[in-house]
């Protein structure tokens, strides 16, 4: 991967990681579906503003069915699902079941977009994975989950892993500015029937979840949604997907630095983990084996 398009991959996972914070606080005072759209008005604004400042331009129809199909699942159902999912069980436990997301990537990207199913991918994966539940498993409150609570986490990985499945087409067709601002409006559109929740539950929210609907619209979906575009674009998806399970170590420094919840051993032993996990699936097939593949 380009020097560029790493940076922008860098600045999509510390934005992403810095959406669970205002998640949880907006989450307290607006509900699933209106945080979702809330979110995604906000993100919309900003991204059709800068699209027309930038000479607008619409995606050509050979883009549309991969914009459509990531505005729907990606932008919209993944949103309410996983705002939905939060409530109902412990943030460990949901950060835990959402890291399945890139495994969807890797396996639907090897498939449909013929990208193959490289060693050090996988291997990567598997340790990532490994790293992502340890910490889910040390930040649990110890609770009991919800049965809901889990399988609507599994449906926003799921609808995740597919959403980037096809997103990654239309970029072939349209630039990351066209293929992030239309499918933010389009699962903007496909959130609407929440407008009714949203208004009435702003009518009485405190400017600070308020504020955080708009951080969530204007940087962790805005601009970090544009930058992961971007550095799609130059690579495969499944190594934009293992990219993303350096997010729950972010998360666990974040929480540590903002909140003040200072990480148990296992917990960094979790997030170091995540970080050697995307180091070898970025790994050549000759220096994960030792030897070159014919």
């Amino acid at each position: 991967m380009e020097t560029k398009a790493l940076a922008a991959a860098g600045i999509t996972v510390v934005l992403w990681a810095s959406a669970f914070v205002a998640i949880r606080s907006a989450g307290a005072e607006y509900s699933p579906g209106a945080l979702a759209l809330g979110r995604l008005l906000a993100g919309s604004a900003v991204l059709v503003v800068i699209w027309l400042a930038r000479g607008g331009g619409f995606p050509p129809r050979a883009a549309w069915p991969g914009i459509l199909g990531s505005g729907v699942l990606w932008f919209g159902l993944y949103m309410v699902a996983l705002n939905w999912g939060e409530q109902l069980v412990d943030a460990g436990t949901a950060a835990m079941v959402v890291n399945i997301g890139p495994v969807v990537i890797a396996l639907l990207g090897g498939w449909l977009l013929k990208e193959g199913f490289p060693r050090a991918l996988f291997a990567g994966l598997a340790v990532s994975f490994a790293g992502a539940a340890v910490v889910g498993l040390s930040m649990s409150e110890g609770g009991s989950s919800s049965v809901a609570g889990v399988l609507l986490c599994l449906l926003a990985a799921v609808s995740y892993g597919v959403g980037v499945v096809f997103q990654k087409p239309a970029l072939r067709h349209a630039s990351a500015l066209q293929v992030t601002t239309f499918g933010c409006v389009v699962g903007t559109v496909a959130c609407l029937p929440f407008a009714g929740q949203l208004v009435a539950e702003a009518s009485t929210a405190s400017l600070g979840a308020t504020l955080n609907v708009v951080y969530l619209g204007v940087f962790p979906t805005a601009l970090a949604f544009t930058t992961w575009a971007y550095a799609l674009a130059r690579t495969t998806s499944g190594k934009m997907g293992a990219t993303t399970y350096v997010t729950p170590a972010l998360v666990v420094l974040m929480s540590w630095v903002a909140l003040g919840e200072v990480p148990g051993w296992l917990t960094l032993l979790g997030g170091l983990l995540c970080l050697v996990g995307v180091g070898v699936s970025r790994m050549r097939p000759r220096r994960l084996s030792g030897q070159s593949v014919g």
